[in-house]
């Protein structure tokens, strides 16, 4: 049985829509919802709600946070799942490479994933790119990835291309 941590930090995946306001948002989690719905065999999943922000409201400390739970979280699991926005999940990424760098590197694989479109729409992206941060966290080394649309990316040298709402690997030295 593998343990992994679910760090949870808000973003696309886990908007709601307000009825009051007519606008999608930050308010509660669906993540519960969404992992109701999946057969989880082999896994014991941890939750750890750490924040509910769209990442464009994420300042450097939150990245520094994020990372300092994950560098936490990452020495009592077999695997960590960070549940982030997209628009700066690539700065987490980096934050929690170098965090994890300075105490000897990842111990385990550490997942980020997210979702271009919320879950509570029609034709999203949240539960498949969900599933497969479930499954890659399982069956990679140890290593910082970005898990999602089919793909697993490893960092350093993720970035989301906007244009085409997907992310990229870029050439590192």
């Amino acid at each position: 049985m593998k343990r992994v941590a679910l760090i949870t930090t808000g973003g696309t995946i886990e908007k709601t829509y307000d009825i009051f306001s007519g606008t999608l948002a930050n308010h509660v989690s669906n993540l519960e919802m969404m992992l109701s719905q999946l057969e989880l065999r082999g896994v014991e999943l941890y939750r750890v709600p750490l924040m509910n922000k769209d990442s464009l409201e994420m300042s450097p400390q939150d990245h520094k946070r994020i990372a300092a739970s994950v560098v936490d979280e990452s020495a009592e699991v077999d695997g960590v799942i960070v549940v982030h926005g997209t628009d700066r999940l690539a700065e987490s990424g980096e934050t929690i490479l170098a965090r994890a760098m300075k105490h000897g590197g990842p111990r385990c694989p550490i997942v980020l994933t997210g979702a271009m479109r919320p879950y509570e729409l029609k034709n999203s992206d949240a539960e498949q790119n969900l599933t497969e941060a479930l499954l890659a966290v399982q069956i990679l080394g140890p290593g910082v990835y970005a898990v999602m649309q089919n793909q697993v990316l490893s960092f350093p040298g993720v970035v989301k291309n906007k244009e085409n709402a997907c992310f990229e690997q870029l050439a590192t030295r």
